[in-house]
């Protein structure tokens, strides 16, 4: 009964992990869909990419974020979604470490604006550790996809290919498939002495 109860406790941070990530992925991208060249000003200011691959960088971040977020609040796709989520937080930290570092005084960009501002390196902390936070949330979903009011419960049921890893039910020391398999693994054993 412990295992159903922290089960379920996983399955409604999983939730929470979901909505907060994919919320902020939505109103980063919304904030700076209808203003690309700010979006554009904000990748270039980060002085690491090529100009050949900025605007185009610079114009699709924000349409990926949108869809990043509404995959992860409505729950579908949760693993893949996830890991494109915590790759770009990785990239977001390096980014904005890598200005912090370089003395660049560049606002991170992150929900519109961008381009060089007086005094940003003190907001680089709290910009770095909002997004090891998120990262952190991003790599909960990966490792646990399954939650809540996700739509993939609905698209892709556990019951349709049984994977004890995701069923709450499972109980390993019942379950007679699992002591058939344990029992070979004693008979191998045995048979080595």
């Amino acid at each position: 009964m412990s295992r159903g109860v922290s089960e379920g406790v996983k399955d409604w941070i999983g939730l929470v992990a979901r909505l907060v990530t994919g919320g902020v992925w939505i109103v980063a991208g919304a904030l700076k869909l209808p203003h690309p060249a700010d979006s554009v000003r904000a990748v270039r200011a980060y002085d690491l990419l090529p100009e050949a691959v900025v605007p185009a960088v610079g114009h699709l971040l924000p349409v990926l974020e949108v869809v990043i977020g509404l995959c992860l609040v409505v729950g579908v796709l949760v693993r893949g979604t996830s890991i494109v989520s915590a790759l770009l937080f990785v990239a977001f930290i390096i980014g904005i470490s890598s200005a912090w570092a370089r003395g660049l005084s560049i606002d991170c960009g992150c929900f519109g604006g961008g381009g060089q501002i007086p005094d940003a390196a003190a907001k680089y902390p709290g910009e770095i550790a909002r997004d090891i936070g998120l990262l952190a949330l991003s790599a909960w979903l990966v490792v646990r996809p399954r939650s809540r009011l996700a739509l993939d419960t609905v698209l892709f049921p556990v019951g349709t290919d049984h994977d004890p890893d995701h069923d709450p039910d499972h109980d390993p020391d019942t379950d007679p498939e699992d002591e058939g398999s344990l029992d070979g693994a004693e008979e191998d054993l045995a048979q080595d002495r």
